[in-house]
């Protein structure tokens, strides 16, 4: 089968080798449970729950690969879907490119989504696929801002730090995951943006800072990233209304 005839295949990568340390003192941020399951087995799960994804790399922290894949194999997960553990690096930058280098060649489309966000729905998983398979390179799903956005000057020591300016909040999306990339685009700009200096905060960040074309799909509420102790109460809550709504 030819390049142009075969069927694109989709990966997600998902660098869980941070501690998290914003949710206190516990278990690494990933491995924290949601109704008595790991943030990082629903966040495989919210991947796998894709038809589209057929490999799902989760990038572990380099001292607990084993401890990660014996978290995995206690959870039942999709059988269309592999499930791969490898090392992570130092970074997240380095951690995801880690999990690219552990992707098989015939990978075309490649998602990279946070553990911490472990309760993306399915439909925008599909929805950022969807416009990489239409030809875009990179793509984010983000969601408007509710609120109106300083940019602060530094402040003298014990003073207010001024404001210099206010974007306009119509403009401006706070962008989600899972990201979505053409293989050939991701691998590239890991090997050209630096790890060090002021780097990106993202992977459509360095696609960006090479001038690659980033675009914006719908995000979701539901997508939200846990990061501190009430983001835990919120997730919780979500679980629980899916359970009541939908048996989940």
């Amino acid at each position: 089968m030819s390049d142009q005839t075969r069927p694109s295949r989709t990966a997600a990568v998902i660098p869980a080798a941070g501690k998290g340390v914003r949710l206190g003192p516990g278990a690494p941020k990933a491995l924290r449970t949601l109704s008595g399951t790991p943030m990082l087995v629903h966040a495989v799960r919210a991947m796998a729950a894709s038809r589209a994804v057929s490999l799902v790399v989760v990038v572990a922290p380099p001292d607990d690969v084993a401890g990660v894949k014996n978290v995995l194999a206690e959870h039942a997960m999709s059988d269309r879907t592999e499930v791969l553990v490898v090392a992570g690096g130092d970074t997240r930058q380095e951690s995801v490119r880690l999990g690219l280098d552990a992707l098989p060649e015939d990978i075309d489309i490649v998602l990279v989504h946070d553990a911490a966000r472990p309760l993306v729905p399915v439909d925008t998983v599909d929805g950022v696929i969807e416009a990489v398979r239409d030809g875009a390179q990179a793509v984010v799903p983000a969601l408007p801002l509710a609120d109106t956005v300083n940019e602060v000057g530094p402040a003298e020591k014990g003073e207010p730090e001024p404001v210099v300016a206010t974007p306009e909040r119509a403009r401006l999306r706070a962008v989600q995951t899972p990201q979505g990339f053409d293989r050939d685009t991701l691998v590239r700009a890991h090997h050209i943006v630096r790890p060090d200096g002021e780097g990106a905060t993202d992977c459509a960040g360095m696609v960006e800072r090479l001038g690659g074309p980033v675009v914006v799909v719908p995000g979701h509420e539901e997508a939200f990233k846990v990061t501190r102790p009430l983001d835990l109460v919120l997730a919780e809550a979500v679980l629980a209304r899916r359970r009541a709504n939908d048996g989940f």
